[in-house]
Formats: structure tokens, C-alpha cells, sequence
């Protein structure tokens, strides 16, 4: 079992809270679409949708840092960053007399480990020349991704 896997799971918890806390929300102040000028829809619409911005490409981030051999302690140490990031930028701007700090270290929290797993990638590529390969616990598309490896490094 990966240990993204674990934060994969409490993001998606999160993100389910922060969808029903939308919805709930939307229904209340019978809001179907936009914000209505409310500045609390506003603020919930914001973190739900910058949650659903930055998670993705997070969690696959960590994924193949995970994958390309990091230590458990590394990954977890992203994962969690990821985690705690997510919950204090929910709780700062959902206050519409916001808190900032919350605002501030919650996206410093986020961006952090995307940067730190991308140049993590970047260095294990510059150092093997390749591509290390993640997907090795996927047989059913080995073939397949084999095949574009080989397409885009004979036009690199």
C-alpha cells in the first residue's frame, strides 16, 4: 500500500465535507449558480473550488515522488503539509472577517510540497536520464506507456 494512498483518502474526506458545506450553503440562501453577492457563498464557492484546484496535481505529485523511491518519512512529510495546508486556508477564508494568517499559511503550506516533490522529479530525472518507472504496478498499460516513452524521447 502507498502512503499517499492515506492522504489521498483524507483529501477526499475534506473535499466531500467542503462540497456539502457548499451545497448546504447554496440551498439555504437558495443560490443555484454564483454567489449571488454574498460574500460567505463567495468564500465557501472560493475554498471549495481552490481546494479543487491544487489537490489533484498535489497528490500526483506525491504519488511519483512516492513512486521514484522517497523515503515514507519524505512523502509523508508532503502529504501532510498538503493536509494541514488545505484545512487552515478552509478555515481562514471562510470567515468573512477573514484570517488572513490562516489564508497565508494554509497556501504556503500547499505550495510548498508541490514545489518540493517537483524539483524532487526534476532531480531524480536529471540523474537517471529517464523516467523512473511508476508505473510498474500497472502491467495492464506497461506496454502502452512503454511505447510513448519511446515516442516522445525519439522527438526530444
Amino acid at each position: 500500500m502507498h502512503v499517499v494512498s492515506l492522504y489521498a483518502a483524507l483529501l477526499a474526506l475534506l473535499f466531500v465535507a467542503l462540497s456539502i458545506r457548499t451545497l448546504r450553503m447554496r440551498r439555504r440562501l437558495r443560490i443555484a449558480i454564483g454567489d449571488a453577492g454574498n460574500e460567505a457563498m463567495l468564500r465557501a464557492a472560493r475554498v471549495h473550488s481552490n481546494f479543487a484546484e491544487y489537490v489533484p496535481l498535489s497528490l500526483l505529485l506525491i504519488y511519483f515522488v512516492e513512486a521514484s523511491g522517497a523515503s515514507s518519512l519524505f512523502v509523508h512529510a508532503l502529504g501532510a503539509s498538503v493536509v494541514v495546508g488545505r484545512l487552515s486556508h478552509a478555515f481562514g477564508v471562510s470567515q468573512v472577517q477573514e484570517k488572513f494568517a490562516f489564508r497565508v499559511t494554509g497556501m504556503a503550506l500547499t505550495l510548498t510540497p508541490l514545489r518540493v516533490a517537483a524539483l524532487r522529479l526534476l532531480q531524480v530525472f536529471a540523474s537517471t536520464g529517464v523516467a523512473q518507472p511508476f508505473y510498474k504496478d500497472f502491467p495492464f498499460c506497461q506496454a502502452e506507456l512503454n511505447f510513448l516513452i519511446a515516442v516522445w524521447l525519439s522527438n526530444s
